[in-house]
């Protein structure tokens, strides 16, 4: 099992005592492509996935989902969130279990989905639409000086609902004059950077896992196809993840490291709990 560098009570303190009174961007890893993002007083909760609701759901079945790393945090330890991100479906990115106990000590928290999602994202947390803001490919949320953009995401495919929408996005998220590109779930398209590049993020948040038919699951950047997207958008550091959770579905993490280093494409690992800050770019 992986240990979490800080977990629960400690990431907690670490989270607490993070000063909320400057310009600076934190994030901290959570496992799987989940964050919690702090800039100034406001915290943003990143597609998290903090509970073992696909392991139950997929014992005994030919997709065992075997945990080898710890969970880092019960997220009813968290502090006040003021958005939660939902990539997609998939319940790594949209779990319940996770969500629920993060809304019940933040009620004024704002869901940020894709529109195509709203019904499914309304179904499965049973909740009031009220909390949703929807979203399609080329659209935005602002709020103060904290937008969130919407572009696509291929998972495999640029899979869109009957009127047109997209069921998979990634984020960018401008805090000030600072942008962090989360791709959720997505292999590269052609035309990806184009959708990127205007943004011009600091820090891309990129799978690594890769896109193995055997798995039975769809698919995502490998370590190769993580940085190479990072040096065509020009993104200083690419911080990887979507790996390390379910013993059928990782990456050696030490091949992006490779990768990374023979490309000269900035970047940061992090380990579980552990955080990186725009100061250090």
């Amino acid at each position: 099992m992986i240990r979490a560098f800080k977990k629960d009570e400690d990431l907690l303190k670490d989270i607490q005592t993070t000063s909320p009174n400057t310009n600076d961007v934190t994030l901290w890893w959570l496992g799987q492509s989940g964050y919690l993002i702090q800039y100034k007083n406001k915290k943003i909760l990143v597609d998290p996935y903090l509970s073992d609701s696909l392991t139950v759901k997929y014992h005994g079945t030919d997709k065992p989902h075997v945990r080898i790393s710890e969970n880092v945090i019960d997220p009813s330890l968290l502090p006040t969130i003021d958005f939660i991100t939902s990539s997609h479906n998939h319940t790594d990115h949209l779990d319940a279990a996770s969500i629920h106990p993060v809304l019940k000590n933040s009620p004024n928290c704002k869901l940020i989905i894709p529109e195509a999602n709203r019904r499914f994202v309304t179904d499965r947390l049973n909740i009031d639409s009220s909390y949703h803001i929807g979203l399609n490919a080329g659209e935005s949320y602002t709020e103060d000086d904290i937008s969130f953009h919407a572009i696509p995401a291929a998972h495999n495919e640029l899979d869109k609902n009957e009127d047109g929408k997209y069921v998979y996005l990634g984020y960018i998220i401008r805090m000030g004059s600072f942008s962090i590109y989360h791709s959720g779930d997505t292999l590269y398209y052609d035309g990806m950077e184009h959708w990127i590049k205007p943004f011009n993020p600091s820090i891309a948040l990129l799978p690594i896992n890769g896109n193995d038919p055997s798995r039975k699951v769809a698919g995502n950047l490998n370590a190769a196809e993580a940085v190479a997207l990072g040096k065509k958008c020009n993104i200083p550091v690419v911080i990887p993840c979507h790996y390390d959770l379910f013993a059928f579905n990782t990456a050696d993490v030490n091949e992006f490291i490779a990768e990374a280093q023979q490309s000269s494409q900035g970047y940061c690992v992090l380990e579980l709990g552990g955080r990186f800050s725009s100061n250090e770019i």
